[in-house]
């Protein structure tokens, strides 16, 4: 079909602009109410998979028979199939001629090995699961029946481990990207909240005479020392447990402090203060990281960050997402010039600012 004459209306008439004051005499699919109802089960049916090491027992590389895959983890053949078959359905699995093999996500992000693995991020992700059930009672309080703060150990511990992968990865191209391996002498980095350390970690990596200051609750950090331990720079590492808002920081003292996936926890205010903290630690010229889920400035146009704004909400005192207007406008209250956005891999976007030189 020709393109339209008018191309300004594409702009101008949309429901976007002008809402839908109309209906038209078709109703519309119930696809959407349908699909949102699936994903619950969706959900579980990954969980599943991932309990009963369905992904690491079929291997890259491998196909199997359902019957030998059944053998292998004690499981009924009928309801194996039909998980197997679930998966399949999902994009999780490959068939061919009754054999099951994984596909390049699943290689990529289920296997426990896998180069980029999300495996131990699935069940912890959506927080607390009964805060789920309860989130209409959230809504109505204004805030959640169990909070992740009344035992912030119990939730964070898991969650580091599940996402330091992916963090991981995020963080290594982010130095990259900024240049971090050019900075001169021997620079030094705060970590607040930083849970496994892999800002800290690919920090290090990049710089050879670089150290690092890291921060989160005593529990929290016994992950950190493991994971610098196990990358080899656990002696550059200086270790503060304690609430970020409360312990004491050197001002004008660190050439990179990151802020990755803090903020959002924290609400507004808790947000700001944050920033300010970052910004008075920096010494002249140095640099903020502040990795989060954002949401665009009229939370339509990025369903994951809205969506991962319900996340916070549901097992939170004081989480949500914000927006990048949020965000730059508390940047630039704090005195951080130079506000630019990367994304070092799909889904992770970065701010990177400075302090000014005066």
């Amino acid at each position: 079909m020709a393109d339209s004459p008018y191309p300004e209306l594409k702009k101008t008439h949309t429901a976007a602009h002008t809402g839908t004051p109309w209906r038209d005499y078709k109703p519309p699919p119930s696809s959407t109410v349908w699909s949102i109802i699936q994903g619950f089960g969706n959900y579980w049916v990954l969980v599943a998979a991932l309990e009963l090491d369905v992904f690491d027992a079929i291997g890259a590389g491998r196909s199997v028979l359902v019957d030998e895959l059944a053998a292998e983890l004690r499981c009924p053949v009928a309801h194996l199939r039909q998980l197997l078959d679930g998966l399949v359905a999902l994009g999780l699995l490959d068939q061919v001629r009754e054999r099951y093999e994984l596909n390049e996500t699943a290689d990529r992000y289920l296997l426990s090995s896998g180069i980029a693995s999300m495996a131990d991020l699935v069940r912890v992700a959506p927080g607390p699961h009964d805060n789920w059930t309860r989130l209409a009672e959230t809504v109505r309080r204004g805030r959640p029946a169990t909070p992740i703060e009344d035992d912030p150990a119990a939730f964070y511990v898991p969650l580091v481990r599940g996402t330091f992968t992916t963090q991981r990865r995020a963080a290594m191209f982010c130095a990259r990207m900024i240049g971090v391996g050019r900075l001169r002498g021997e620079p030094r980095m705060l970590d607040l909240g930083a849970g496994g350390a892999p800002w800290t970690i690919s920090m290090l990596e990049a710089h050879p005479h670089m150290t690092a200051v890291v921060n989160d609750f005593d529990e929290v950090l016994d992950v950190a020392r493991e994971k610098t331990a196990e990358h080899g720079f656990i002696d550059r590492c200086q270790f503060r447990a304690g609430d970020f808002h409360e312990l004491t920081f050197e001002d004008d003292h660190y050439d990179l402090v990151a802020l990755g996936h803090v903020c959002r926890t924290e609400g507004a205010d808790g947000a700001a203060a944050l920033l300010r903290r970052a910004f008075a630690a920096l010494r002249a010229d140095g640099r903020l990281l502040l990795a989060d889920y954002f949401a665009d400035n009229t939370r339509k146009f990025n369903p994951f960050g809205v969506l991962m704004g319900v996340t916070m909400m549901a097992s939170t005192t004081h989480g949500f997402t914000f927006t990048n207007e949020q965000f730059v406008e508390w940047m630039r209250d704090a005195g951080f010039i130079g506000i630019r956005m990367i994304e070092p891999i799909g889904f992770n976007s970065v701010y990177v600012a400075r302090k000014p030189r005066r």
